[in-house]
């Protein structure tokens, strides 16, 4: 089933001489249940642009996102942030986590921000900690946790409404080897476990090595990339 998909999508800017700058040009994307995709491209190519665009944050210039069935091409602004709330996850290479508070209440933030009581919440954020493997730590504030803990409660964090879609940039662009190499199974048995659709933007071969699908992004465009070529 399909969970995540881009159809003819694009996005322009305006450069500072007036002319128009390309920087996604028709992208077509589908993304099912269970599946993990990574996208690599060198810097600049629009990885970034993308990931917003499919994740609701940012609206084409053109073309159209679907997620979950629900096209966000003519929903106001009202709709799409609330669709994007229910069904899509995010983690980011800066984990954003609040300082002043534990891992256990950074969890619980975005269900109690819609309006789930807080002993439910305290349930989910609990096991959530627990699956991420850090049952022990809930009640440790960000700054007594690792970056690999701290990057690990963030993922708790984006699973905690339940999405549908889990959108990752460069999550382990600030780790260590071993904690990325951490951070990286948890990411591939997610996928599979809760049956999210991932899209993780990385230039990390060894994430994108365990991903179901590699695309490239150049000159505004997504192309298949061969496994092999991506641990070579």
């Amino acid at each position: 089933m399909t969970v995540l998909e881009a159809q003819a999508l694009s996005k322009t800017y305006v450069g500072g001489d007036g002319g128009q700058i390309v920087v996604l040009d028709g992208v077509d994307l589908q993304i099912s249940r269970g599946e993990m995709v990574a996208i690599i491209g060198s810097s600049g190519a629009g990885k970034s642009t993308l990931l917003h665009l499919l994740g609701a944050l940012d609206r084409p210039t053109s073309g159209r996102v679907l997620i979950d069935g629900r096209a966000l091409d003519g929903m106001d602004d009202d709709a799409v942030s609330s669709l994007r709330n229910r069904t899509v996850g995010f983690v980011f290479q800066f984990h954003h986590l609040l300082r002043e508070f534990t891992a256990l209440e950074n969890v619980m933030m975005p269900l109690r921000i819609a309006g789930t009581d807080e002993v439910d919440a305290k349930r989910r954020a609990s096991a959530l900690l627990e699956r991420v493997g850090l049952g022990g730590r809930v009640h440790h504030r960000p700054g007594a946790l690792s970056g690999g803990e701290q990057q690990r409660t963030a993922v708790a964090r984006a699973l905690a409404a339940d999405p549908a879609v889990l959108l990752a940039d460069e999550p382990s662009g600030n780790l260590d080897h071993h904690n990325s190499e951490r951070l990286h199974e948890l990411f591939t048995e997610l996928a599979h476990e809760l049956e999210l659709g991932m899209v993780v933007v990385t230039h990390n071969r060894s994430l994108a090595a365990r991903a179901d699908r590699v695309l490239q992004l150049e000159d505004g465009r997504l192309s298949h990339v061969a496994l092999p070529e991506v641990v070579a």
